[in-house]
């Protein structure tokens, strides 16, 4: 028995020590995996100068962003989500570069300098505009301070005050500090008297000079050779030239999910069967809506004019209560009917005053400005003041976030179609003079009427039930189906030729793909994203991986299955041989060219005797000058410059490389043009404001470039 236990007892602590080593594998292999137990954290999505972007804050950030689209009635697709995570990232990159410099310079917002800007002359336009009377056009600024104090003392969680004191307060310090920086950067700019004299004589300068132009096609190209040693050298010498950034290339084959002629008739058919009931519903708007119609329907009137389509003669003259079609257009079939018929004016003059709830950014993408409530409250007061005599121009003027705010808010000559619907509904069914609010999905339009222009006509209020030609479920799984195959059969790159030989497809190349793309450009024929498989290239894949399944990626109304396979690869720094021989190759064969041009003309000393060693004429260029190296001899700036040297007066220069040819000259003369008309104070004036407007440009790009930054958005997004 004790021979027993004492097996069992040995058993017991073999089978602990096993179960112990492999749960440490599992932890180490799970720690090297996600690198969250060895300092680097998987929620880092970047750090700045040491400091860490926390992934989670970002997305929570960009969470808020995407809410306040959606309760202003719009959902963000993928591309306004990412052309938003792009500039909420570069948000925080500035931050980070300029907080160190607000640290350095002692640059700060105290609270009393916040309250002297929001209830003070001139406080932010937004804030002035909450807070301004309509009636009195005057910013109420103790209205504005106890709003301000009633959110301070709600809860934390209160909507209103995390709005105020998390997002728009700090964003007024940042601005304000961002200001204060710029200020010190711009106002230490300053330009010189002597500076604009010098400049002044140095660009009123000619010269003439004779010389002797070698062009580089003198000499063949097949008789110098570039090796791989000679564009190390010159890469080491122009580094900054040959920088590259983490990029990759592909070959790629695709198989295409298109619809078939079957998939064709199959939509045509299922329109034929939906006929008589678009032609009798009374709810036109919701019929499309519950199948999904791809044509969004236009409440209300359009001219026959204005309608833009092929089939609108067969439509508009069908019978009365019937539907036309289906008929094919593009990649849809259609069922058209008209819906109602109505005496319209062909054009209005109109006025408005829009308050904004949407507006187009500089990228072109439509964000949040103001809440619904407060915009209605807003357009509300304007037409309540206007009733009781307010100017409409100042008003305009002073609220109006429309681009006619500066010409009285009017709209002159308009015709269908061109403002959207409830806008379109309005001006073109009520009579001259009507005034009213009306809603669009860009805010509150308080709204005149101030005219009808051209023939009452006919407007024609038409519905289209349209429907995509989509690929079947066996249409796209056929395809499917053969990428699959092909990805399991190829599994390098030789497999990969090999395969898309034997099959007769056509391989494909894209080229300097870098991580955060958002598509690959050829991938897809709109365009489509292409994330997924650029996330593969960049953190699962290694040079002359072929993906184990292909990716799917959106083109037009149907998908594609691409299988790639990873042809290139680049980390971030000095490019190699191979990259840098495309742009160095032609530079160091003209180096070699000029050094055999510099040996052959050494013995020469006069311009006479390097045009006979060479076989070129003596040329001569007269009343180049300074100030526009473009002279009789093409761009050429060094030749330009060369001109002014007087001591080629009394011998020729040495041998110039200039961008087509190699240069001797001999200057001839040098004079100037004198400028009675310089103004100094304006010049100077000029050039300092050109100066500050660069710097105010240029302090962050700077900073950035002197920063530490890693960006690992490509491993999340």
């Amino acid at each position: 028995m004790s021979i027993i236990q004492s097996l069992r007892e040995k058993g017991a602590w073999i089978m602990t020590a096993v179960i112990a080593f492999a749960l440490l594998v599992f932890v180490v292999e799970e720690g090297l995996r996600n690198k969250t137990m060895f300092g680097d954290s998987s929620n880092t999505l970047g750090k700045v100068n040491g400091t860490k972007i926390d992934r989670i804050q970002f997305e929570e950030r960009l969470k808020r962003i995407e809410d306040r689209y959606t309760q202003m009635g719009y959902n963000m697709d993928d591309n306004s989500r990412m052309q938003e995570r792009n500039r909420l990232w570069n948000e925080y990159v500035d931050d980070a570069v300029l907080e160190k410099e607000y640290e350095k310079l002692g640059i700060d917002v105290t609270e009393k300098e916040l309250g002297d800007y929001l209830y003070g002359a001139n406080p932010p336009q937004d804030f002035k505009q909450q807070f301004t009377d309509p009636n009195t056009q005057q910013f109420d600024a103790n209205q504005a301070y106890n709003y301000v104090q009633q959110l301070r003392k709600q809860a934390p969680t209160n909507p209103q005050r995390k709005l105020l004191f998390e997002e728009y307060f700090p964003a007024i310090i940042k601005y304000r500090k961002r200001e204060k920086l710029e200020a010190m950067m711009t106002n230490s700019v300053y330009v010189p008297k002597w500076l604009i004299e010098k400049t002044s004589a140095e660009n009123s300068q000619i010269a003439s000079f004779s010389y002797v132009r070698i062009p580089y096609t003198s000499i063949p190209d097949s008789t110098i050779k570039v090796s791989d040693a000679d564009i190390t050298e010159f890469v080491g010498k122009n580094k900054t030239l040959f920088k590259q950034e983490k990029a990759a290339g592909v070959d790629y084959v695709y198989f295409s999910a298109a619809p078939s002629k079957a998939d064709s008739i199959a939509v045509k058919q299922n329109l034929e069967n939906l006929k008589d009931s678009f032609a009798h519903t009374n709810d036109v708007g919701q019929l499309l809506l519950t199948e999904g119609s791809v044509t969004p329907y236009f409440n209300s009137y359009l001219t026959r004019k204005e309608i833009k389509i092929p089939a609108v003669d067969s439509i508009i003259n069908a019978a009365p209560g019937s539907v036309y079609g289906p008929y094919q257009d593009a990649g849809t079939y259609v069922l058209g009917r008209v819906v109602n018929i109505k005496l319209i004016p062909e054009m209005v003059k109109v006025r408005h005053i829009l308050v904004a709830t949407m507006q187009q950014s500089q990228n072109g993408q439509f964000v949040p400005v103001r809440d619904e409530t407060v915009a209605k409250n807003l357009a509300d007061s304007i037409a309540n003041a206007i009733k009781a005599g307010s100017n409409f121009d100042t008003l305009c003027l002073k609220f109006s976030d429309d681009g006619t705010k500066t010409t009285g808010g009017i709209y002159d000559s308009i015709v269908t179609g061109k403002m959207v619907e409830s806008f379109n509904d309005y001006i073109f069914t009520n009579p001259i003079g009507s005034k009213g609010v009306v809603k669009t999905e860009f805010g509150y339009h308080y709204i005149e009427i101030l005219a009808h222009k051209g023939p009452i006509v006919p407007g024609y209020k038409i519905a289209y039930l349209s429907k995509p030609i989509l690929p079947s479920d066996e249409t796209d799984n056929n395809a499917r189906g053969a990428a699959n195959q092909f990805a399991a059969e190829s599994r390098n790159k030789k497999q990969f030729d090999e395969n898309a030989k034997k099959k007769n497809l056509e391989v494909f190349n894209a080229a300097e793909i870098k991580p955060l793309d958002a598509s690959v450009r050829g991938v897809g024929i709109d365009g489509g994203s292409s994330r997924e498989m650029i996330r593969w290239i960049f953190t699962d894949a290694k040079l002359g991986d072929v993906s184990e399944r292909p990716f799917q990626i959106k083109s037009n109304n149907y998908f594609i299955y691409v299988v790639p396979v990873v042809t290139h690869s680049y980390e971030e720094g000095t490019q190699g041989v191979d990259r840098a021989r495309q742009t160095s190759e032609a530079k160091i064969r003209q180096q070699k060219k000029a050094k055999q041009i510099s040996e052959k003309i050494a013995s020469a000393t006069t311009l006479d005797a390097v045009s006979k060693v060479v076989n070129e004429p003596i040329s001569k260029a007269d009343s180049v000058s300074f100030s526009n190296p473009q002279s009789i001899v093409g761009y050429e700036p060094k030749i330009s410059g060369a001109a002014f040297n007087k001591t080629y007066q009394s011998k020729i220069s040495p041998l110039i490389a200039g961008e087509a040819a190699m240069f001797v000259i001999k200057t001839e003369s040098v004079g100037a043009i004198p400028n009675p008309n310089l103004e100094i104070k304006s010049q100077q004036e000029a050039q300092q404001q050109q100066m500050r407007m660069f710097n105010q440009r240029s302090i962050v790009e700077n900073l950035k470039k002197s920063a530490s930054i890693t960006d690992n958005r490509y491993k999340h997004f």
